[in-house]
């Protein structure tokens, strides 16, 4: 049976346990839950602080985790990063206060950052050869400037509406980070085994988001301009109708693209276009 770190609350809990669920895997998790034994799947779900995930995984107290891959490089842990997830999207960025006169990174010499994540930040100011002072804070890194802690912060950004809340301007995005699954090095064969069925469950939802699933009347004289619209996962699936002039037409369409398509299959003749959600994509 395998055991799975997740976060016990914060930005990635509510997206891990809605994955799991889609996966088939439920558990009754309380308010105060360290371990939760799930349905549908041999794993048992530990409940985490996120900075603490990539740690157990990588001692083998976890088999594997879903974390922020932004905690797992600056835990810098020995783990096995199996699969992104592609939820939790979110960018490390160095931030300034909005009336900085600010022109490059030569700004940060000799200046003070707050920070939770002191570790990133190190290397990438070595990197670019910048020396500053790096203050390390948890909590509300985006006061630190209004309070007189540091000239800039370097913080996780999403959406960036919190920096403008507090006076700030996102000035260089250094780390892109998103959800991922890691695990410890080396795993049994056993585990290995329920990891990758875990991971089969797990792509089939990934790949099916942002899809849907489009069926459709046809002219038969416009189906093969209609193919070139609908190329379909390997290509569009063609039913015949009672009606030899006709045809069902039923294809897979990324949802951005899908009113382009749909005004184009009407301009050569689509009739009765029914538009569906996709759960899932089993290759």
């Amino acid at each position: 049976m395998l055991r799975i770190a997740i976060q016990a609350k914060g930005r990635l809990n509510e997206k891990t346990v809605a994955l799991l669920a889609d996966a088939g895997i439920s558990a009754s998790i309380g308010s105060r839950s360290l371990i939760a034994h799930a349905k549908g799947f041999p794993v048992d779900l530990l409940l985490l602080r996120d900075d603490d995930i990539p740690q157990a995984v990588a001692m083998g107290t976890a088999d594997i985790g879903i974390v922020g891959l932004n905690e797992v490089m600056e835990k810098d842990a020995d783990v096995v990063r199996v699969l992104d997830l592609g939820f939790g999207g979110c960018r490390l960025s160095l931030a300034v206060p909005r009336e900085a006169d600010y022109k490059d990174l030569g700004w940060f010499e000799g200046k003070r950052i707050a920070t939770s994540y002191p570790a990133i930040l190190s290397r990438f100011l070595k990197e670019k050869n910048i020396n500053a002072k790096i203050h390390t804070i948890t909590g509300s890194v985006e006061i630190a400037p209004a309070v007189g802690m540091a000239d800039s912060i370097f913080d996780i950004v999403s959406s960036g509406g919190t920096l403008i809340q507090n006076g700030l301007v996102e000035v260089a995005s250094v780390v892109e980070s998103q959800a991922v699954l890691i695990a410890t090095p080396g795993l049994p064969t056993d585990k290995q085994e329920e990891l990758d069925k875990l991971c089969f469950r797990f792509r089939s939802i990934i790949e099916s988001r942002g899809m849907k699933y489009v069926l459709m009347n046809l002219p038969k004289v416009s189906l093969d301009e209609a193919i070139k619209v609908l190329p379909g996962m390997k290509s569009p699936t063609i039913l015949p109708l009672a009606d030899s002039d006709w045809v069902s037409v039923h294809a897979v369409i990324p949802e951005s693209q899908l009113w382009e398509r749909i005004e184009k299959l009407k301009a050569i003749g689509a009739e009765d276009i029914l538009v569906l959600v996709l759960e899932n994509i089993v290759k």
